[in-house]
């Protein structure tokens, strides 16, 4: 059976021991942009956690080859096309072409667990594709970890854990006791069914989400809130590297 462990921040994840399969997790936004770019067609999502190196490394690629998206307290980064909005972006400009990525916490997230031996990205947008996955897989140990505020806790991520955790319990015949490796489990699965039918509202009601508010980004806060509207699982390649899974 399965343990799914939830770590509210990359800060509060063990470094001495790695699962068999991590999650990282940034509802608002990166997660949400890493699996809306994947499903319009793109080759690859490669993520940053320094905006210099994401410079140096995205000059190897051809313009035509390439997307920059750069995000510091919400806003765009200065030299890259794009900030850190899911909807910025359609099919015509992504197909083929590989985004490079850096986001205030999201990034840090996903570098924090790089070595485990399966990494994915989930946001609530593609909660169930990667639930499919947990099930058919059943990893032994799955770490699932938020993105949070510059080291703090961030309630729309760990809604999302919750969201994870409370549909593989309906998929499988796993009792809560037996599944929760960590209180933090139970926790995020007890937030979940309080909100899960009024995400939209709740997104208002988290920190960041009122970071977004104040910056005027109410369709993305509406859009991250959606569940379960993309059939697409973010996988590493390689440290860094993400691509759309194949699924059967």
């Amino acid at each position: 059976m399965p343990k799914i462990f939830f770590y509210h921040t990359p800060e509060l994840t063990p470094t001495d021991s790695i699962p068999d399969c991590a999650i990282a997790v940034d509802v608002l936004r990166a997660t949400t942009t890493i699996a809306t770019v994947l499903d319009l067609g793109a080759e690859a999502v490669q993520v940053f956690s320094d905006i210099d190196k994401l410079m140096i490394e995205s000059e190897k690629w051809l313009p035509e080859k390439r997307m920059r998206a750069g995000e510091r307290g919400g806003a765009k980064v200065e030299g890259c096309e794009y900030g850190n909005s899911p909807l910025e972006y359609t099919s015509e400009g992504v197909k083929g072409r590989r985004l490079f990525l850096s986001t205030s916490n999201g990034t840090r997230a996903l570098q924090r667990v790089e070595a485990a031996p399966v990494l994915l990205t989930s946001a609530l947008v593609n909660r169930q594709a990667v639930v499919d996955y947990l099930v058919a897989q059943q990893p032994e140990t799955i770490a699932i970890v938020g993105s949070g505020w510059l080291g703090s806790y961030s309630l729309e991520d760990s809604v999302c854990a919750g969201a994870v955790a409370h549909r593989f319990l309906e998929m499988t015949s796993a009792s809560l006791k037996d599944l929760a490796g960590n209180d933090e489990t139970i926790a995020a699965i007890s937030l979940y069914q309080q909100w899960q039918d009024r995400l939209e509202e709740f997104m208002y009601l988290a920190s960041h989400g009122q970071r977004l508010e104040r910056l005027q980004c109410y369709e993305d806060l509406a859009y991250c809130a959606k569940l379960d509207i993309l059939n697409v699982l973010p996988i590493q390649k390689e440290p860094g590297v993400l691509v759309k899974a194949e699924r059967s």
